[in-house]
C-alpha cells in the first residue's frame, strides 16, 4: 500500500531524514516511534504531499507522492498533530464545511456515522471552544474519515492527553481498521506504539535504526529485565530471555530488585543510548 525508498530531507545544516526506507501493507497499522526531532512528522508531512523530498521516493497505492499528489489526496485522511479545527464552530459546522469542500457525497448520513464512530453526535451543535482537548482530538480523526479515506495519516494523535481520555483514543483508532483501512501513526508514547502498531519503525536523528513488529523487536532483548542499583548508586539493567532466568538472577543479588517486561523503549535505549522524551 505504502512503500518510501531512500528518502532524505534537509533544513539547512539538519538532515531530518537520512535514506529512509520501509513497507506498510494495505489494512495493517504502521508506527513511527521516536523522540521529537526524530524526523516523523517530516515523513507524514512528505507522504501527505505538503513536503517535498531532497531525495528519493513515495508511493502510495501505485501513486507517486511528488508526481501524483492529486490522486494521493484522494486516498487519504490526515489528523495533523496540531489542532486546526474552527474554535468559532459547533463540531457539526466543522464537518458540514469541511465535507462540502470535498464534495462527500451524502454528506448528512457520512457526518452522522462519523460523529457517532467518536461519540460526539450528541455534541454536534455546541462550538468547539467548549470542548475538552480530548474531544477536538476525536473530532480531528472524525473529520480526518469523513472521506472514506484507504490510508488514515495520524501525526502524534494523542499528544497532550491525560492516560485515560489517550486510551479512549485508542479504541476509537481500532475502529478504524474494520473496513480494510491503512493506518500510519507517529508517536512518542511507547505505551501507544505497542497498543496498536502491527509493525514498528523507530527513528532516530532521520534515521531508521529498527524495523519489525511490537513483539519481534522486544525479543531482540529479551522477555524481562531486572534493574536494582548498585553499590555506587548506579541503575543497572539485566535482560533475560524469560521469567525463570529473571527470577534466577534475582536470587544472586542482595538488595531491592524490579522485574518488569522489556518495552520498546529499552529497545531505542539499547540502540542509542538514550531515552525517548
Amino acid at each position: 500500500m505504502i512503500e518510501v525508498t531512500g528518502l532524505t530531507k534537509q533544513y539547512g545544516a539538519i538532515k531530518a531524514l537520512d535514506n529512509l526506507s520501509f513497507r506498510v501493507e494495505q489494512g495493517s497499522v504502521f508506527g513511527l516511534l521516536g523522540p521529537n526531532g526524530a524526523g516523523k512528522t517530516t515523513t507524514i508531512k512528505i507522504l501527505t504531499t505538503l513536503s517535498k523530498p531532497d531525495g528519493g521516493r513515495a508511493f502510495i497505492a501505485g501513486f507517486d507522492v511528488v508526481e501524483d499528489p492529486v490522486s494521493v489526496k484522494r486516498l487519504m485522511g490526515v489528523m495533523p498533530q496540531e489542532n486546526n479545527l474552527d474554535r468559532e464552530l459547533t463540531a457539526y459546522e466543522n464537518l458540514l464545511i469541511y465535507s462540502m469542500l470535498y464534495d462527500v457525497p451524502d454528506r448528512e448520513t457520512r457526518i452522522r456515522w462519523c460523529l457517532d464512530l467518536v461519540d460526539l453526535w450528541a455534541r454536534r451543535n455546541e462550538l468547539l471552544m467548549r470542548f475538552s482537548g480530548g474531544m477536538q482530538r476525536r473530532l480531528l480523526i472524525a473529520r480526518a474519515l469523513l472521506t472514506e479515506p484507504s490510508v488514515l495519516f495520524l501525526d502524534e494523535p494523542s499528544i497532550g492527553l491525560d492516560p485515560q481520555i489517550r486510551r479512549q483514543l485508542w479504541d476509537i483508532i481500532r475502529k478504524t481498521r474494520i473496513e480494510g483501512r491503512t493506518v500510519v501513526i507517529t508517536t512518542h508514547y511507547i505505551e501507544e506504539a505497542e497498543a496498536l502498531c502491527d509493525h514498528v519503525g523507530i527513528l532516530n536523528k532521520g534515521v531508521l535504526i529498527a524495523l519489525d513488529t511490537p513483539d519481534n523487536l522486544k525479543a531482540t532483548l529479551g522477555e524481562y529485565i531486572v534493574e536494582f542499583v548498585n553499590d555506587e548508586g548506579k541503575l543497572i539493567q539485566q535482560m533475560c530471555k524469560d521469567r525463570e532466568e529473571a527470577n534466577n538472577l534475582v536470587l544472586c543479588q542482595d538488595c531491592e530488585v524490579r522485574i518488569r517486561r522489556s518495552n520498546l523503549e529499552d529497545v531505542f535505549v539499547r540502540l542509542t543510548g538514550e531515552r525517548i522524551e
